[in-house]
């Protein structure tokens, strides 16, 4: 990417949100372009802080390896996104993996300019704290849902929220725009992948969602889905 498709790539990410067109150029001088297929290790957990990752489009999971050779999903991530800015600002390791579920295109600076950009720029340093309050207001969220909601209310809600982040208009639904498998929502959700196969596929059968071959889903009818994470419907 030449300067000025850095420039534009860099708007769409929300922690540049609100910086005038010279400082959006003044960080893209900084920064580089980079297109990973999926299956590429962006982080790995227990390695230095070093790189600060934008998403432009694709997929990438966050989780923890775990002694016995699992792992426990901490978040799935897409478009307008950032990865790896704990790291670099703390100076620890990095806390967990992330890795692309699909092609994932991405900007990237060192840890040594973003650190310069968040001294220069002071409409980042506010973003990136509204960013992280978002993420300890979802991960209270998350403790609550595991507490009170049934499975198929954890799945709504988890939807609901991908929906909310990501989700675009699109043949009469929303449509997210991230490669999820079932695998990946039963861990996010804390269930089995058959339980969630169960759960999905009658929520497509009963016209409140699609899902195809690529892990893409469209929702249809949202209210159920909100009834649903309220306990408000019948069993699924």
């Amino acid at each position: 990417m030449g300067l000025r498709e850095l420039t534009s790539g860099l708007e769409s990410v929300r922690l540049f949100r609100g910086l005038t067109p010279q400082q959006l150029e003044w960080v893209a001088a900084r920064a580089y372009s980079r297109t990973f297929p999926p299956g590429v290790e962006l982080i790995v957990a227990g390695t230095p802080g070093e790189t600060v990752y934008f998403i432009l489009s694709g997929t990438v999971k966050i989780y923890v390896p775990q002694v016995d050779g699992t792992e426990v999903i901490v978040n799935i991530l897409g478009p307008g996104d950032t990865v790896g800015e704990l790291g670099v600002i703390d100076g620890g390791e990095r806390s967990a993996s992330v890795v692309t579920l699909e092609r994932t295109e991405t900007i990237w600076m060192t840890g040594e300019m973003f650190q310069e950009a968040l001294r220069t720029i002071p409409q980042m340093n506010e973003n990136l704290l509204r960013i992280l309050s978002a993420r300890v207001r979802l991960t209270t969220e998350n403790v609550q849902a595991y507490a009170s909601l049934d499975i198929p209310g954890r799945i709504a809600r988890q939807l609901l929220s991908l929906a909310h982040t990501y989700g675009r208009e699109q043949g009469g639904g929303v449509f997210i725009p991230l490669r999820l498998t079932q695998g990946d929502i039963a861990e996010l959700v804390g269930s089995s992948r058959k339980r969630v196969n169960q759960v999905m596929v009658t929520l497509r059968r009963e016209g409140v969602l699609t899902f195809d071959t690529e892990g893409h889903i469209t929702l249809f009818r949202l209210k159920d889905l909100e009834r649903m994470v309220e306990g408000r419907v019948g069993h699924y």
